[in-house]
């Protein structure tokens, strides 16, 4: 017989492959007496698990839906599944779960044997992803954003090579902040040692991240949040950059299914909602707008209404 807490986890993993488990079953899986079964079931109750029990001859066992959400045991397979598709997401990241992706793959690949991160590369760097538009614009590697994550987790410095606009390449020792993931891409916050001043790091410019081991004591931002330092940074060194405001005359949870991963979508009313999007193109919003067969009206900014005027001239020239 297996000592107890192997034998307890063995029992969570096989309360999570199947709904219901007759008690006779999963005792003979486990190679425990009924008696023993229980007091393993109340032993998963204590640890916070919602284990139901019907009473019987045939009575049994099954995992049901809590309060909060519990430890999970996973296979090597779940464990690969898990991580390929928070890569993906991390890659295009859909509204609201893209700083959490890479939360939740910085923890799963820190406990996850050599085995499983080099079948995970291997996956990744064999597979294409196709879609419309520039797909480039959006890449960022999990691997770095991973790397990344963890070391703003732990608070430890870190060294990276990174190319700037005009092509420059310097290397880099830093103070990593936070990530953030704004319009369709990547950006990391942190203090620049070399310069002495807070710096914002496109990550698809920012290669071989790692880190040195050094802890530090986090600094104060001279903003509210990483977010704002990012936005305030894009202002000041990207006068190309564009934060558009749409309003639009449709459901909000419509216009999310649509174009929810590229743009931030807010209720005003039932049946209308306002679109932001950061772009460096006003094509792209009045792309992403036009798909959605609805009356809207530009807010801001003026360049983009006026953007909008030119074409709509030119397609009724089209006549």
């Amino acid at each position: 017989m297996a000592n107890t807490s192997t034998r307890t986890l063995r029992l969570l993993s096989l309360l999570q492959t199947h709904r219901y488990w007759p008690g006779a079953e999963l005792a003979d899986r486990l190679g425990v007496s009924a008696r023993t079964l229980r007091r393993d079931i109340d032993r998963l109750r204590e640890l916070g698990y919602p284990v139901q029990a019907q009473r019987g001859v045939d009575g049994g066992y099954q995992l049901a839906a809590g309060a909060a959400l519990p430890p999970l045991v996973i296979d090597d397979e779940e464990a690969v599944a898990l991580a390929v598709g928070l890569q993906a997401a991390a890659q295009n990241p859909v509204e609201g779960i893209a700083e959490s992706s890479v939360r939740v793959l910085a923890k799963v690949v820190q406990v996850m044997p050599v085995r499983l991160r080099r079948r995970i590369d291997a996956l990744r760097v064999m597979t294409v992803s196709a879609g419309w538009g520039n797909p480039a614009k959006a890449a960022a590697d999990p691997s770095v954003l991973t790397t990344i994550a963890l070391t703003c987790r732990d608070n430890e410095r870190i060294r990276f090579t990174y190319t700037a606009a005009d092509g420059r390449t310097t290397e880099r020792h830093a103070e990593p902040h936070r990530l953030v993931s704004l319009g369709h891409r990547w950006y990391l916050v942190a203090y620049d040692l070399t310069r002495h001043d807070w710096r914002s790091f496109r990550i698809d410019r920012l290669s071989d991240p790692q880190s040195t081991g050094a802890r530090f004591r986090p600094r104060d931002l001279p903003t509210a949040d990483a977010a704002e330092f990012i936005q305030s940074s894009l202002d000041n060194v990207s006068p190309q950059s564009y934060r558009t405001q749409v309003l639009v005359h449709a459901p909000a949870e419509e216009v999310r299914t649509r174009i929810g991963r590229w743009a931030t979508v807010e209720e005003t009313e039932p049946g209308q909602c306002m679109v932001y999007m950061m772009t460096d193109s006003l094509d792209w919003p009045i792309m992403a707008v036009g798909t959605l067969d609805a009356d809207f009206r530009v807010i801001s900014p003026p360049e983009l209404l006026t953007r909008f005027h030119t074409l709509g001239t030119r397609f009724t020239r089209a006549q």
